[in-house]
């Protein structure tokens, strides 16, 4: 079944609960979303916090999955720039599908849907990412539409010894 999606949901304890479970979960199983697992609920608990404190401030738009259960099943994080000379352009973070999802076809999905609530957003022409290497995302992006712009070696330490690439891609929304 596919996910539907909602920009702009209100915050409630039900979605705010939901993203930490997601966010948790896709983490632990390996998801390159800030984290390194194992990581809790409150290990990721101060990173939400912040986005919901940037969303009240009206720099920050979340578009959010649900399940047909009803369940938090995917996020973006639509990030506008402040920086007049960056208005034309936004950052799309904290990218998410959870693992009982994977495979289905919802990563494309919530990509579709985060392409197109950045063109209702007024003056947005193009969306900007980072992903971290070594785990193909780098491919999956680009079969989205998103072209590879910039890469900084190194500049991810997932641990000691293992650092990965920061991939930048970019999408144009004309």
């Amino acid at each position: 079944m596919p996910l539907t999606f909602t920009l702009d949901p209100a915050v409630t304890p039900e979605l705010r609960d939901g993203i930490l479970e997601l966010w948790t979960d896709v983490s632990n199983a390996g998801g390159a979303v800030g984290f390194v697992p194992p990581v809790t609920r409150e290990d990721i608990r101060p990173q939400l916090v912040a986005h919901f404190a940037s969303m009240a401030e009206g720099r920050v738009r979340l578009l959010a999955g649900h399940d047909e259960d009803g369940r938090v099943a995917a996020t973006a994080f639509l990030t506008l720039n402040t920086h007049h000379l960056m208005k034309h352009w936004l950052w799309l973070y904290t990218v998410m599908v959870h693992p009982r999802h994977q495979g289905k076809g919802h990563g494309r999905d919530l990509l579709a849907a985060a392409a197109e609530a950045a063109r209702g957003i007024d003056g947005i022409e193009a969306i900007r990412l980072t992903c971290r290497g070594g785990l193909g995302l780098e491919r999956f992006y680009a079969s989205c539409g998103y072209k590879e712009v910039g890469r900084i070696p190194g500049a991810i330490r997932v641990a000691p010894g293992d650092d990965r690439d920061d991939v930048i891609m970019l999408l144009p929304l004309h």
